[in-house]
C-alpha cells in the first residue's frame, strides 16, 4: 500500500478544495491513487449537498456585467452562508460566469418552480396542438409535451440551461460541484437583464 504523505494530501486539498482531514481519508480508501480519492470525495460531496440545501445561505455577492458597448447590462446575485466564501476566488468566478450566462442565454427564470402555471399550461397546449398538426398518435403526444417541455425549461429556466462556456453541463450541477468543493449551501438568488431599447 501506498503511504499516504502529508504532500499528497496538501495536493488533493489544492486540486478540491476540500478539508485536509476529508483527503488523507479519500486518500487511504483509495490506496494512494489520486483519481480515485477524487471520485471519492465528489461523491460524498456531492451528497452532503443535498444536506446543506437547508441551511441558511445569507451571505454573497451581487455582480454586474456590461456587453456590447453598453446594450445589455446583466445584475446576479448568489448567496453562500459565510463571508469568507463570498470573497473566494472560485465563488466570485461563478457569479462572473453567470452575469455573462445570462446576457448570452437570456433566461426569463431562476428555476422552474417560479414558471407560472399558467404560461407552463399554455406551453402544453402549444405543444399539443404542434404535435397533433404533425399527425403523431394520441398516445405519443404526451411523452412529446414532456419532451419539448424540457427543452422549454431549458430555454427559460437559468438553473436548467447548459453552460455557455461548456454546452454537456447544466447550470444546476454547476451550482451543485461548487458545492460540493467550498462546502456551504450556495443559492441563486435573482437576476435582471435590461436591453437596450427593450420594453420592461
Amino acid at each position: 500500500m501506498t503511504e499516504i504523505t502529508t504532500e499528497m494530501v496538501k495536493q488533493l486539498r489544492e486540486k478540491t478544495g476540500i478539508g485536509m482531514m476529508d483527503c488523507k481519508a479519500a486518500l487511504n480508501e483509495a490506496k494512494g491513487n489520486f483519481e480515485e480519492a477524487i471520485d471519492i470525495l465528489r461523491k460524498k460531496g456531492l451528497a452532503a449537498v443535498a444536506r446543506r440545501a437547508g441551511r441558511t445561505a445569507a451571505q454573497g455577492i451581487v455582480d454586474s456585467y456590461i456587453h456590447l458597448g453598453g446594450k445589455i447590462g446583466v445584475l446576479v446575485e448568489v448567496n453562500c452562508e459565510t463571508d469568507f466564501v463570498a470573497k473566494s476566488a472560485d465563488f466570485q468566478s461563478f457569479v462572473k460566469d453567470l452575469c455573462l450566462q445570462v446576457a448570452a442565454a437570456n433566461p426569463q427564470y431562476v428555476s422552474r418552480d417560479e414558471v407560472p402555471d399558467g404560461i407552463v399550461d399554455h406551453e402544453k397546449e402549444i405543444i399539443a396542438t404542434q404535435a397533433k398538426a404533425e399527425g403523431k398518435p394520441e398516445k405519443a403526444i404526451e411523452k412529446i409535451a414532456e419532451g419539448r417541455l424540457e427543452k422549454f425549461f431549458s430555454e427559460v429556466c437559468l438553473l436548467d440551461q447548459p453552460f455557455i462556456r461548456d454546452q454537456k453541463v447544466i447550470i444546476k450541477d454547476l451550482l451543485g460541484e461548487l458545492s460540493a468543493k467550498i462546502g456551504e449551501n450556495l443559492v441563486i438568488r435573482r437576476f435582471i437583464r435590461f436591453q437596450l431599447g427593450e420594453k420592461s
